[in-house]
């Protein structure tokens, strides 16, 4: 029913426009169709003549609605004259140009001669033009082990608005294999292509529909989002970063997966996917790597000439059709190949797209990052796109990069050609970075050496800092009392040793020369802690302390008379060889103060320690 109503449509418009545009005429028309990968590609050769009196200035193009949506590309090329007359081939402007009154299922295009085609005159016209999306899979989803199935439709006319003397249509199959297609009076199949016509003298608008189901499983790779960042570094380098989102186009793949028989048999169970992708940079890239959210993806090849360099990529799985996968890929390039200067401007010359091969890009972001200080920026792509620009910041960046942001929907390889972008920029700018470097580690070694020889400490005639050197002066007092009572302590210990030595071997003498010696060491011990302790009580700081400290003094004191006692009485009666149940009560009596004597002791030794 659809295509019925689109033939009504054409034959209405053949009455209605056919006397308007009756001064063109294509003498041949020769149209070739190329479906071997996702993107079809149509080039049609014209030939035109004038048979009216009125001077031409632009021949129009139409294409159907479905067509024209997904129309990304559409170049035209005249040549003049024929045989050994035939002049220049010259690029022609197309735009869109609708008629007022025309329906919207056709879309026209209008290219501009170079110069008005006068009566008797003709030219050869050679149109490009490159569709995505045209392929409809069907069946729409298969399992791992089928192959796809895809459906082309259209018309072995081509919907021109003039008449057409001799028209012909060659479509071109990935292989020689095609499930069914329109067979007309005159068609041919030989090899991979299906020939059509040619077709003689068909009025304007003429319709023939033509429908190809065939296989195809060349990888449909799409990138739902392409985001390529160029950055500029006057220091030699052009850095360059694609960040991919990619999903496989074709039929959606159904059913559970088995990564077994892919590995075994991947042309069979896994015809339809695609295990890697080919991209070529530039001849002299370097600094070449590939990686995922993960992290870095070894399962790449790198194969580079003087002419170019191949970069062979595999993603982490094979890609079936409806599976996604994200990815980066980043390279330098040597600055002097890419970036020229013409008196004080200097412009940028790099490729728009995306360098993998037969890749469609839906959507495609183009960032180019010029250095800090660029100004009088502008702009030159051979096509089309949205133009805006941001500010991005960096390391040593002050009031950031200009960055021109460049978007395109419907990328297809044919828009991997050159563009520039001019800008402005001081040789004096290229040193500010330098300059902050050296500002700021002149800046730190500066500080550090007013560190070093700075004097942050608090004036020596304040009260604070005299009030602190006197509790430093109380600190230390202490920690020589305390010392000294460790002695004691020690010596008191050894003459405890000497009584129970005596006990046991009888030899007095030997007793006799600990207590000489321990005798000695107590004087002078003494000796020195009296103007210790002198101290302490006329320092206003250790007021609070000096009771405690006292305490502990006398305390030990009175140990050391006790010890000094009960030693006595042991020696002069194993000397006298004395005893009996009253000495026994004497020296009991005496060790009993002696155990009371030495826990107070230890009570005011730990106080003191934790002053």
């Amino acid at each position: 029913m659809g295509r019925f109503r689109f033939d009504l449509l054409l034959l209405l418009l053949a009455v209605h426009w056919g006397p308007a545009l009756s001064d063109l005429v294509i003498s041949k028309l020769d149209r070739r169709i190329d479906l071997t990968s996702q993107i079809v590609r149509m080039t049609m050769s014209f030939k035109v003549e004038n048979t009216g009196p009125d001077p031409v200035s632009k021949v129009s193009l139409t294409f159907p609605e479905h067509q024209a949506n997904n129309l990304a590309l559409l170049v035209a090329v005249s040549t003049e004259g024929k045989g050994k007359t035939r002049g220049p081939s010259t690029n022609l402007p197309i735009k869109t140009n609708q008629p007022a009154d025309s329906p919207p299922s056709l879309i026209w295009y209008a290219a501009s001669l170079p110069k008005e085609l006068v009566k008797g005159e003709s030219l050869t016209m050679d149109v490009l033009a490159v569709f995505t999306h045209t392929l409809r899979p069907f069946p729409e989803k298969i399992t791992q082990s089928e192959s796809q199935l895809f459906l082309f439709q259209e018309s072995a006319h081509f919907p021109s608005p003039y008449k057409v003397k001799s028209q012909s249509m060659t479509v071109k199959l990935p292989s020689e294999n095609v499930e069914s297609y329109t067979k007309l009076e005159t068609t041919k199949f030989s090899n991979s292509e299906i020939k059509y016509g040619p077709y003689e003298n068909l009025p304007p608008f003429s319709y023939s529909p033509v429908i190809i189901h065939f296989p195809s499983n060349k990888p449909f790779a799409v990138a739902q989002e392409l985001v390529k960042e160029i950055e500029i570094s006057h220091w030699g380098n052009v850095q360059v970063t694609e960040h991919y989102t990619l999903i496989h186009g074709g039929a959606q793949s159904t059913g559970e997966f088995s990564r077994l028989d892919f590995q075994t048999r991947p042309h069979i169970r896994g015809a339809s996917a695609f295990r890697n992708l080919l991209a070529m940079l530039p001849p002299r890239a370097h600094s070449i790597y590939y990686r995922d959210a993960i992290g870095n993806i070894s399962t790449s090849n790198i194969y580079g000439d003087s002419s170019k360099t191949l970069l062979e990529i595999e993603p982490r799985y094979p890609m079936f059709g409806g599976w996604k996968t994200s990815f980066t890929i980043g390279y330098s390039l040597p600055l002097q190949d890419f970036l020229f200067q013409s008196e004080e401007t200097r412009f940028l010359n790099i490729t728009f797209g995306s360098p993998m091969n037969d890749i469609l890009v839906e959507n495609l972001t183009v960032k180019v990052v010029l250095p800090e200080g660029s100004k009088d920026i502008s702009v030159s792509v051979p096509f089309p796109v949205k133009q805006s620009q941001e500010t991005k910041f960096s390391h040593l960046d002050i009031a950031g990069r200009p960055t021109i942001v460049l978007e395109k929907i419907n990328v297809v390889p044919e828009h991997n050609q050159y563009f520039q972008v001019h800008y402005k920029f001081s040789n004096i700018s290229l040193l500010t970075e330098p300059f902050m470097l050296i500002f700021g580690f002149f800046s730190l070694f500066i500080a550090c050496i007013i560190y070093m020889h700075a004097d942050f400490t608090i004036s020596k005639s304040s009260p604070s800092y005299l009030a602190k050197l006197q509790w430093d002066e109380v600190l230390g007092t202490i920690q020589q009392l305390q010392d000294m009572i460790n002695r004691c302590l020690l010596i008191h210990e050894k003459l405890e040793a000497s009584l129970r030595e005596l006990s046991r071997t009888g030899d007095v003498q030997a007793c006799k020369a600990v207590r000489k010696a321990a005798d000695t060491l107590l004087k002078d011990v003494s000796k020195v802690s009296k103007p210790l302790l002198s101290l302490l009580q006329s320092s206003p700081q250790a007021a609070h302390i000096f009771p405690k400290v006292e305490e502990l003094v006398v305390k030990e004191r009175d140990l050391q008379e006790k010890i000094m006692l009960k030693h006595t009485m042991v020696v002069d009666s194993y000397e006298k060889k004395s005893g009996g149940k009253d000495f026994e009560n004497r020296v009991a009596a005496i060790q009993q103060k002696i155990t009371v004597l030495k826990q107070e002791v230890d009570d005011l030794v730990e106080f003191v320690e934790d002053i």
